[in-house]
């Protein structure tokens, strides 16, 4: 089946930023150009599995959850062919994984989401159809806690919010209201290594979260 693609979004935070993974292509009338990660399905294969299978090919990322999106087909999407792609999107510890370029990839590089390049086809419009969805699911699930280290500050947990919904909060407003939630375990530990004053570590905790999503609950700050 050559007439459906592929595409995917993965975000990753480090060092207080969020940022998504790029490829550049390495042959094909996009050649050189930065794209999503992605490709074609073969003709026996499921969609989910043709993601996970393309996005281990391109970048070596690898047993990482990906979330489908939906389906991109403007008539003029793809110059040669009508092709529609399907759209899915991630999110990971940069931490905790190496990134490779291979497949059809010359090059795979994280970058900011606030400085995205022109990308091929029409990857730029799948990108931020996937932030507007991130920044819709963050408010509603606690995804944003699998970008964060497993300890982390209430300072961290805010730049995580700002960066993904795209504006500055209020420190003590976001401090209040995020406690209250009841959703975070403070832990008997500290900051270590740091040049300012250590703060106190937190950690996520599910079994209350489980309890208040039977109860309709959903983040709003």
């Amino acid at each position: 089946m050559r007439d459906i693609t592929i595409d995917c979004t993965v975000f990753g935070f480090d060092n207080g930023s969020l940022e998504v993974l790029l490829v550049e292509h390495a042959d094909g009338i996009t050649k050189g150009e930065w794209a999503l990660p992605g490709g074609w399905i073969t003709e026996k294969e499921h969609i989910d599995d043709a993601a996970k299978r393309l996005l281990y090919n391109i970048t070596g990322l690898d047993n990482i959850y990906l979330e489908q999106l939906k389906a991109f087909g403007a008539p003029d999407r793809y110059p040669l062919a009508r092709v529609i792609t399907v759209g899915y999107y991630a999110l990971i510890k940069r931490a905790d994984y190496n990134i490779t370029a291979g497949f059809n990839a010359s090059d795979a590089k994280w970058h900011r989401i606030d400085n995205i390049p022109k990308l091929a086809f029409d990857h730029n419009d799948i990108l931020n159809f996937s932030i507007k969805q991130l920044r819709k699911n963050v408010r509603q699930a606690p995804i944003g806690f699998s970008l964060l280290p497993k300890k982390f500050t209430l300072l961290e947990l805010m730049h995580l919010y700002e960066e993904i919904l795209g504006y500055e909060m209020d420190k003590p407003n976001f401090r209040r209201k995020f406690l209250k939630m009841g959703l975070l375990k403070p832990l008997p530990e500290k900051q270590e290594n740091v040049s300012h004053r250590a703060a106190q570590l937190y950690e996520f905790d599910m079994k209350i979260y489980e309890k208040l999503t039977d109860k309709g609950f959903s983040f709003e700050f």
